[in-house]
């Protein structure tokens, strides 16, 4: 008998069979090599590559809450009454939607935490989505070869914001009824096709009667299919193309400084989605949203006020709001309402242009290279400001969604707001973009001085011949690395074609490059350090310290 034979029965029965059964799986699925490619797979440790992962596990709970509710929402416009345990309530008309989801509130042990906490995990999730996307957007982490993961990425915003709408929009009280309502004005008003579309999705003249059934299939089945395979799709996509990292000693594009998979990184992602969990269940259970019953049944035929939606879809209503009015105009017995198609086509326009920017920076630079360094964003002047303008166009938006609550709280007049919000989106958006691109090329500057001549350490010391000398405190590599950026850039040159020729495009390009790159500081070169180190250790030998903490570089590195 042989030796792994018998510590195979020396082996306890469960072990055993734990191993029989992974070794039945791996000889059929071959999944010990993608165990192993996974294990050797390295992340680097930086807080901000853990914004992604906020997004993931927040996703999580909302399929583990929106799988408890699911046995308890009755996704129906039936008319019904209220009987339950929320006195103030009872024996109103209502709709089954509403009145099941005063059912999960009131009479359901733990209902009302887990509707809560479905709700904040969504919030959360569209949040870490629109925040992780900043931080790839300045660090210029979505550049060759990562185009295909921005545009993922991008898709999966836009999929997690029509689910948080499908999914506040089925309690059928007057906070979802209002935001239908508005989307069925913006259908309306799409020329010819609108009110042909929006009969079809609502069943009938709004509301309708089957809009709550159409929203719960989209909310439960077709977006969380998409969105599971897009999570997919962008985690693959990051393993082949490989993680970016920040600069640093030691790392370069061919090389990924920080820790394997498993079991570092396994052990880290596993405490993190508990941390997670943890901190939206205590939201969830101290702070409350969306209070269904202090709302009431939708009822189309009153006006109201004052209803807000949730702030990931405020642009869109900020956008209607914001549209100059008297603009509309007839062709051909069509009425054209540009008071919202003019709104529509700037959304769009916008999400387009956020989708494809790699692609748009790709052709104005003429920068083909593959890039796994992430970039200090004062180091990319025109993308960082272009970004910051960007945000604040849609912040204008989100802040016009509450134009009406902005006006009777501050004792303002609805004019004067929507006037001043228009100011702020057109003139704002601009002033926003050029203090932006001043102050990185600021602090490029600034970062290229310490570099050159340390940091200031406030110590004054005498020479021997009088002479009165600031020590400064010389940066270590680390620091080196960090403060200052070591890729060169050159706006695009134009040339004539081969029939000698410069066409339109080529002329529009090379404009823009020229823009791009604009006041952009070039890194210093190896001359430029070497002289700088030859000075500071001058300087201290003068005042008899050691020239300590000073790291020669290699002869021939012209980037840093």
């Amino acid at each position: 008998m042989s030796t792994a034979t018998t510590e195979e029965k020396k082996a306890p029965l469960g072990g055993r069979f734990v191993g029989a059964t992974a070794n039945y799986i791996d000889e059929r699925t071959s999944v010990s090599g993608l165990v192993k490619a996974l294990g050797r797979k390295v992340f680097p440790d930086h807080w901000s590559f853990m914004l992604g992962e906020i997004a993931l596990w927040s996703f999580v709970v909302v399929l583990i809450s929106g799988t408890f509710l699911t046995f308890f929402f009755e996704p129906s416009m039936v008319e019904t009454y209220y009987h339950g345990a929320h006195a103030p309530m009872r024996g109103i008309a209502m709709s089954a939607a509403m009145e099941s989801t005063l059912h999960i509130s009131f009479d359901l042990r733990g209902g009302l935490l887990v509707r809560q906490l479905h709700h904040w995990a969504a919030l959360t999730f569209v949040a870490g989505i629109g925040i992780h996307m900043l931080r790839v957007f300045f660090t210029g982490s979505f550049r060759k070869p990562r185009e295909l993961n921005w545009v993922v990425g991008f898709v999966l915003f836009v999929l997690a914001m029509a689910e948080g709408f499908t999914g506040y929009s089925l309690p059928d009280d007057v906070l979802s009824g209002n935001g239908l309502r508005i989307i069925d004005g913006m259908i309306k008003g799409l020329p010819v096709i609108g009110p042909w579309t929006s009969y079809l999705l609502f069943g009938g003249e709004f509301p309708g009667t089957d809009i709550i059934h159409r929203l719960y299939a989209l909310h439960i089945l077709i977006l969380p299919l998409l969105v599971i395979a897009l999570i997919a799709v962008h985690l693959l996509l990051m393993i082949v193309n490989k993680h970016t990292q920040f600069a640093g000693p030691g790392r370069t594009n061919n090389n990924v400084v920080g820790y394997p998979m498993m079991p570092v990184y396994m052990s880290k992602m596993g405490g993190f989605f508990f941390i997670v969990f943890g901190a939206l269940v205590l939201i969830a259970s101290l702070v409350q949203i969306n209070p269904i019953w202090g709302y009431g049944p939708y009822d189309p035929s009153p006006v109201s006020a004052g209803t807000q939606p949730d702030w990931y879809i405020g642009f869109a209503d900020g956008a209607l709001r914001l549209a100059p009015p008297h603009l509309d105009f007839t062709i051909f017995g069509h009425v054209y309402p540009m008071g919202i198609l003019l709104p529509m086509l700037v959304l769009v326009v916008f999400i387009v242009l956020v989708a494809i920017y790699p692609f748009i920076e790709a052709w104005v630079t003429g920068d083909k290279r593959e890039h796994h360094i992430a970039q200090r964003p004062r180091n990319a002047a025109t993308r960082t400001a272009i970004g910051a303008a960007g945000v604040w166009f849609y912040a204008v938006l989100w802040a016009a969604a509450s134009s009406d609550l902005i006006a009777t709280h501050f004792r303002l007049t609805m004019e004067g707001v929507i006037h001043g919000l228009q100011a702020l989106l057109i003139f704002g958006t601009v002033i926003v973009y050029f203090i932006t691109k001043r102050i990185c090329i600021a602090l490029q500057k600034k970062d290229r001085e310490i570099v050159l001549h340390g940091y200031e350490s406030g110590r004054i010391v005498r020479l021997a011949g009088g002479e009165y000398k600031e020590v400064h405190k010389p940066v270590d590599e680390y620091e080196r690395w960090t403060l200052v950026a070591d890729e060169t850039y050159e706006p695009l040159v134009v040339r004539p074609d081969d029939n000698g020729r410069i066409t339109m495009s080529q002329k529009l390009r090379a404009s823009m490059s020229r823009w791009f790159f604009e006041d952009r500081l070039q890194p210093l070169s190896n001359t430029e350090y070497q002289e700088s180190l030859e000075h500071q250790k001058h300087v201290l030998h003068e005042i008899g310290e050691p020239a300590d903490g000073h790291h020669e570089i290699e002869q021939g590195d012209d980037k840093k």
